[in-house]
């Protein structure tokens, strides 16, 4: 077993997913922990002796990716072949619903709007957001130079007070 060296201790089936399989499968029974140990083992042992399998089947074509076929015909070399049917069954499940899903994912294909449609609403989008950027920097910008002419205005009367306030002091000095 692969578990045995010590080193492929990692590489064991979550022990979650074999726990549910088993009451799933076995509602009414109790199964003690270590034969759901020992089931873990023979799971990761039957996977490891598959995957080795396809990987010389897969070798042996020359090839770099293990496919579901590799697994098949690794079944059938290693005496599974009475499974090959169900197999194929949950393979074919399995496109299914990766199928659906990449659907499910595709938000382009869901909206029923051509890419182009999508492209220059996206670009209207951009325009009006661009033309309220600018609208929002000319105000800025006024209110900015309606401040400085405030301050202006301030610091001209100002001076005009002061100027006047001096200039009546004199008047005052001048009576004294």
């Amino acid at each position: 077993m692969a578990s045995l060296n010590g080193n492929d201790d990692d590489l064991t089936i979550p022990r979650a997913a074999i726990n549910k399989m088993i009451k799933e499968t076995l509602p009414n029974v109790w199964v003690a922990n270590d034969a759901r140990e020992l089931v873990v083992n023979c799971c990761t042992e039957f996977i490891h002796v598959i995957s080795s399998e396809a990987n010389e089947i897969c070798n042996k074509s020359e090839k770099e990716t293990i496919s579901p076929e590799h697994v098949i015909q690794a079944l059938e070399s290693l005496g599974f072949g009475s499974y090959v049917s169900e197999v194929k069954e949950v393979l074919q499940e399995c496109k299914t619903v990766a199928l659906k899903r990449r659907k499910a994912n595709s938000r382009l294909e869901n909206l029923g709007i051509p890419e182009e449609e999508l492209l220059r609403q996206q670009q209207e989008l951009f325009a009006k957001a661009r033309q309220e950027q600018a609208e929002l920097a000319q105000q800025e910008w006024l209110q900015m130079q309606q401040a400085a002419q405030q301050a202006q205005l301030a610091t001209a009367s100002a001076s005009a007070s002061n100027q006047a306030g001096s200039s009546q002091n004199e008047d005052d000095e001048d009576d004294i």
